[in-house]
């Protein structure tokens, strides 16, 4: 009887690229200590274009089968999901929000602005938000806040911010996303929206929730 272990060591019977595999998969099962993402920051849009951009998910349910981010309100990331340790709150994190953020008031919100669709090859569809200093200047103010209040949790983001609201992601077969996209353009979707809050996003029975939401 062949043992895998004797397959495994011969490396003209069993090829490279297998031998790989098996080590990673052994691997990752060692690895116990896998640490679940908890909470994310964002900002939320007005009730008109997320009625509009949850149709536009339910058409990639339908059409290809797509169901990752439903459940989840529609928003922009600006602190992508990270975990807070145990010793921090999502308290902790609204009152450094509060503080740095929302009693700055005019100073930081604006007006974003929405150019119709676009896609990251097959692996995210979203509606293309213009990226300008604003929210470079918002997303820097927000990651500080956060650290502040729970430091190490996250890290600064250098690079350049792409502000957008995702669609579908992650699970969209393989060439869909140009005939999809042909579809939500011909909703010509240009439009402008208040730049006034930040919402504290918390992982709750699997799904992401507004645990919550200061206005600017």
């Amino acid at each position: 009887m062949f043992r895998l272990e004797k397959l495994f060591l011969d490396k003209e019977v069993f090829p490279l690229y297998l031998q790989l595999y098996f080590y990673n998969v052994d691997y990752f099962c060692m690895k116990t200590d896998f640490i679940q993402q908890t909470h994310f920051i964002g900002v939320l849009v007005p009730e008109d274009i997320r009625a509009t951009l949850e149709d536009c998910r339910r058409y990639m349910n339908e059409a290809y089968g797509c169901k990752s981010g439903y459940g989840t309100p529609i928003h922009v990331t600006l602190v992508p999901p990270f975990h807070l340790p145990e010793e921090f709150s999502t308290k902790d994190l609204a009152m450094a929000i509060e503080k740095e953020v929302i009693l700055a008031g005019n100073e930081l919100k604006f007006d974003g602005h929405i150019e119709n669709f676009d896609a990251f090859g097959d692996r995210t569809i979203f509606a293309k938000v213009i990226p300008n200093e604003n929210w470079t200047k918002l997303r820097d103010k927000v990651i500080g806040a956060v650290l502040k209040a729970a430091p190490g949790c996250t890290k600064k983001d250098k690079r350049p911010f792409t502000p957008h609201l995702t669609v579908a992601n992650r699970d969209i077969p393989s060439g869909a996303s140009v005939a999809a996209l042909q579809v939500m353009n011909e909703l010509n979707l240009v439009e402008d929206f208040p730049v006034d809050n930040v919402a504290i996003f918390e992982r709750r029975g699997g799904k992401w929730k507004v645990a919550w939401c200061g206005e600017m």
